[in-house]
């Protein structure tokens, strides 16, 4: 059996799985509640799973492994901050946002500020980050689905779309947590049990390290390049190239690439002698193995490593708290304890699967160096199994890192959809179960159109910049509406359209491809430092000088989010 049947059977079972076990939530969905929060019903083990399975995204599955091959140590912030995040969340608003009752992120900016156009900037900012996150699952199911089965790119993302319009339009959130708790356990499965393989396997080739050099080709080794692509080449090197390279087509003829860069056509193979450096793609940095394996020297094409650092940590800390598929999930708790419970396994769930990417990104240094040529960074976790074992032991590992890998894309794209198209069924159209099914077409179609222009933009990268978004939106309107009562509407819409606004132009203007050299380029690229800050300042400055936007009724808001549910006023309900 050929690797692409093994795969398209991988991700064939992936589907029928979902299917099923979404029309097993379907039997239980019955209510408007049962779609939106699965009745608050979900217990704190079953919840922390499914927040754990939508949460590991494509991202976490197949970006940060190609990262750490990129850049090296300075990329183990990413594991790290996607889980430290929790702990914030924890600290600061899981329990209180519990109790506020609502249902989105509209409802509680609604609900805290009394203010309809508050409530639909938030509206605005939840559809955004949730397209912009998205996008990065549409691009890695396309890329996912054509090294395993040789489709064309753009047949994952609609696989993707369809299972989840599919699974969100007719059991809603109820149907979701069973799925999205499913696929945790198998992307932990997935991406777990080949790591003990393939480490057994480096054992057995004498457990080589990178070195201090630039990273070199151990083997004679054919590169075949998937699309038009300029590279770098650091070191003079005699290749055999066949097709067009520099606009001149060679037959299988050697060719001398000199320092400086290169332009080499779709479909071309290149052959590189054993022991040569690796060329980098322009969209890549070269780095050596020395400054790769240490903090601040590899951060990528990024001019000020210390302030592009601590600025990612920052929009990972903060921006978690600011995901709108992340918070949802948190409205399905009982009560405020349990939302406590859940982020604390939360943590748990999160800590053991983000060992594995880690040891995938080193390995990757050093059997897929090719992918630094290609630009391709992210299909290093696919590739490797097959690096490293051969025969039917390595295409059956691929097979199950296939499977894991869009189980990922479908739980992720699935807690999206349903926080997008939640605020598109109650602030768009009429809010009924008729219009959440609409809305859910309506969350998936605009992102998977972006997906078939952005496919060679980085995974982690996108995914980093929806948290700068979220961390510069939602993460100051959480805390001081949860823990400021001089928080005024004003205030709060002003923070929001200057913070969000700041940092989804710097979104834009990095995945439009401005030039990253420079501050300009640093801030740009990772702009949290401040336009976190900038969002708190504009909240609290235009709140002190409005105070009589206050909400009229903050005084019984505040007990509703801090008393105990025993006394705290109800909450509102929706059957």
């Amino acid at each position: 059996m050929g690797h692409e049947v093994q795969g398209g059977l991988a991700i064939g079972l992936v589907i029928a799985a979902t299917v099923l076990i979404g029309a097993f939530g379907l039997r239980l969905s019955r209510t408007t509640s049962d779609f939106y929060v699965a009745s608050r019903s979900v217990s704190p083990v079953w919840n922390a799973s499914a927040i754990s399975g939508e949460y590991l995204s494509a991202a976490s599955f197949l970006g940060v492994a190609g990262l750490i091959l990129t850049y090296g140590a300075d990329m183990l912030w990413f594991p790290v901050g996607y889980t430290a995040g929790y702990l914030v969340l924890l600290v600061s608003v899981a329990a209180p946002l519990r109790r506020s009752g609502a249902y989105t992120l509209s409802d509680f900016a609604e609900a805290r500020l009394e203010s309809r156009t508050v409530r639909q900037v938030s509206s605005i900012f939840v559809v955004t980050i949730g397209w912009l996150y998205l996008l990065p699952q549409f691009v890695g199911a396309g890329l996912t689905v054509q090294l395993a089965t040789g489709a064309p790119g753009w047949v994952g993302g609609l696989l993707v779309a369809a299972v989840v319009v599919f699974s969100v339009a007719t059991g809603g959130m109820r149907s979701i947590t069973f799925v999205q708790a499913f696929q945790y356990w198998l992307k932990l499965s997935a991406i777990a049990v080949p790591v003990l393989f393939l480490v057994l396997a480096w054992r057995a080739d004498g457990m080589p390290t990178p070195g201090d050099g630039p990273p070199t080709f151990a083997d004679r080794t054919p590169v075949e390049v998937p699309a038009d692509l300029r590279f770098d080449v650091v070191e003079p090197v005699r290749v055999l190239v066949n097709g067009v390279l520099d606009g001149q087509r060679y037959v299988g003829e050697p060719v001398v690439l000199g320092r400086g860069s290169h332009e080499v056509g779709e479909g071309a193979l290149l052959t590189f002698p054993a022991g040569s450096t690796v060329p980098h793609a322009a969209t890549v940095e070269a780095s050596d193995n020395a400054s790769w394996a240490r903090p601040l020297t590899a951060v990528g094409d990024r001019d000020h490593p210390v302030y592009s650092t601590y600025s990612l940590i920052l929009a990972l800390f903060f921006g978690t708290m600011g995901l709108p598929h992340v918070l949802v999930r948190f409205y399905t708790n009982p009560d405020g304890r349990t939302a406590r419970r859940t982020t604390a396994f939360v943590l748990a769930l999160l800590g053991v699967f983000y060992l594995f990417p880690t040891v995938y990104g080193a390995l990757a240094r050093l059997y897929t160096p090719d992918l630094l040529l290609t630009g391709r960074t992210d299909t290093a976790v696919l590739l490797l199994p097959e690096r490293l074992i051969a025969g039917t032991g390595g295409q059956l590992l691929t097979a199950l890192l296939t499977a894991g890998a869009f189980a990922a894309f479908l739980s992720t794209s699935s807690g999206l959809t349903v926080s997008v198209a939640g605020v598109l069924a109650q602030d768009v159209l009429r809010g009924s179960v008729r219009d959440f099914r609409v809305a859910a077409v309506l969350a998936v179609a605009v992102p998977f159109a972006l997906s078939l222009w952005a496919r060679s933009l980085s995974i982690a990268d996108i995914v980093g910049l929806a948290f700068a978004v979220a961390a510069s939106s939602f993460c100051p309107l959480l805390v001081l509406g949860i823990w400021w009562r001089r928080l005024t509407s004003t205030g709060a819409a002003a923070g929001l359209l200057v913070g969000g606004g700041l940092a989804t132009a710097a979104v834009t203007a990095t995945v439009g491809g401005v030039d990253r050299g420079g501050w300009t380029g640093a801030l740009l690229a990772q702009p949290a430092a401040w336009t976190v800050p900038v969002a708190f300042l504009v909240m609290v400055v235009v709140s002190r000088r409005t105070p009589g936007r206050l909400p009229p009724h903050v005084g019984r808001t505040m007990v509703r989010l801090h008393a105990p549910e025993s006394i705290a006023v109800p909450e509102r309900r929706v059957d």
